[in-house]
Formats: structure tokens, C-alpha cells, sequence
């Protein structure tokens, strides 16, 4: 699997654009918005999009999904239904943020803790990672030793969990029950920021380093 990681919106949410080499068939993975910036990124690439996949409902990493979708005449997979209430309130927080008209929308397919994601030839498990978000999931690519997780992890840091029903302790317990067991060797993707591997951060983080 291919992977391209596209910055958008003011909040520099990581857009991820991934691809299976033999067949060009593509994800996009939190199209928060920016969307003709993403669909440039495509076409320079030469992809042909399937399937949005989201790992949470808030407006940086879904605030494009339902255009997107509509423009490209693909399905929508994930989060998980608990972030049911976050994508309904999509129009409040594009007001509340300033993001415009924003829609809400109902993923084709919710996603659960367990289930897999494909296009092309690549298969990506799904990890359900709450505490940011009480429905949020990550991706796994077991044969590129890959993860994209959102806002569970960041290198140095971890998600924020002051936004309705999140949970710290939930997250923390998402981080060490759900992505270290994958491999300290495993490179993420996270929501904002560089990419770290789950080894680094196991040493290195402060929130949940081995030595916390």
C-alpha cells in the first residue's frame, strides 16, 4: 500500500490519502475539507477513489465527507455509531468553527472493533480507539506495519478528551490495549502532526510512555 498525507483546513488535520499499487484503486481517509486540493492530490497521483473512510466525527476529519462522497459517487465507511451524535451536529460545528455549510450525512457502513476495510488488493483492520471520541476507530495495514489513528495519538501527545463523552481514561486504555500490541516497530498516521512509530512513542511519550 501507498500512502500520501495531505494537511487541510486551519486546523492542519492530516488528510490521508492511501492506495493499493496494483489496481490504483484508493481510500480517503478524513477528507475534512479543502476538497479540491484532495481531489488534485488524486488525479497527480492517478487514483481512482472507492471509498471514504473516517476514524471519527468531528468537522476537521469529516467536514468534507458527505461532498466528497456526493462528488466522487463513493460510500462512506466508519467511525463507529457512537459517533453517531458527532457527524448529526455537523452543521452546528461548521457554524461554531467557521467551516460554512457543512452536511450531515449517514456513513454507508458503520464500523466496529473487529471488522476490515478494502480497495484494491490492501485490507485494513479496524480498531475501535475510544476516548477522544466515544466512537472512534483506527486503521491497520498488518503488511505495511502501518496505523492510522486519528486523534488517539500524536507523537508526544495524545488526543484531547474535554469534548462531550470523551473519556481519558478510556484513551489511554484504547492506546495501550489497542495500538501497542500491533508492534513498536508500527509507523502511524495521526490526526495532526508528524508521524511517529508506536516504539517511540512507548519510550518517548509523556502521557503514555512504558514509564508512566
Amino acid at each position: 500500500m501507498k500512502y500520501h498525507v495531505l494537511p487541510v483546513t486551519p486546523f492542519q488535520q492530516n488528510c490521508s490519502i492511501l492506495w493499493c499499487e496494483k489496481t490504483r484503486d484508493a481510500a480517503v481517509v478524513d477528507p475534512g475539507g479543502e476538497l479540491p486540493r484532495i481531489v488534485e492530490a488524486v488525479k497527480q497521483f492517478g487514483l481512482k477513489v472507492v471509498k471514504i473512510l473516517l476514524t471519527h466525527g468531528h468537522i476537521d476529519h469529516a467536514g468534507g465527507a458527505a461532498a466528497l462522497a456526493a462528488q466522487l459517487g463513493v460510500p462512506i465507511e466508519g467511525p463507529q455509531e457512537e459517533d453517531r451524535f458527532w457527524i448529526d451536529q455537523l452543521p452546528q460545528q461548521g457554524q461554531m468553527f467557521g467551516g460554512g455549510q457543512v452536511a450531515a450525512f449517514t456513513p454507508d457502513r458503520w464500523l466496529n472493533d473487529g471488522d476490515s476495510v478494502s480497495f484494491g488488493e490492501v485490507t485494513l483492520a479496524v480498531l475501535h480507539c475510544p476516548g477522544h471520541t466515544p466512537g472512534h476507530v483506527a486503521f491497520f495495514d498488518a503488511a505495511d506495519k502501518l496505523a492510522i489513528v486519528g486523534d488517539v495519538l500524536f507523537q508526544g501527545s495524545i488526543g484531547r478528551t474535554d469534548f462531550p463523552r470523551g473519556d481519558h481514561d478510556t484513551l489511554i486504555r484504547s492506546i495501550r490495549e489497542k495500538l501497542w500490541p500491533l508492534g513498536d516497530d508500527v509507523t502511524f498516521i495521526s490526526g495532526h502532526g508528524p508521524m511517529s512509530t508506536f516504539g517511540a512513542e512507548r519510550r518517548d511519550n509523556p502521557f503514555v510512555g512504558d514509564w508512566t
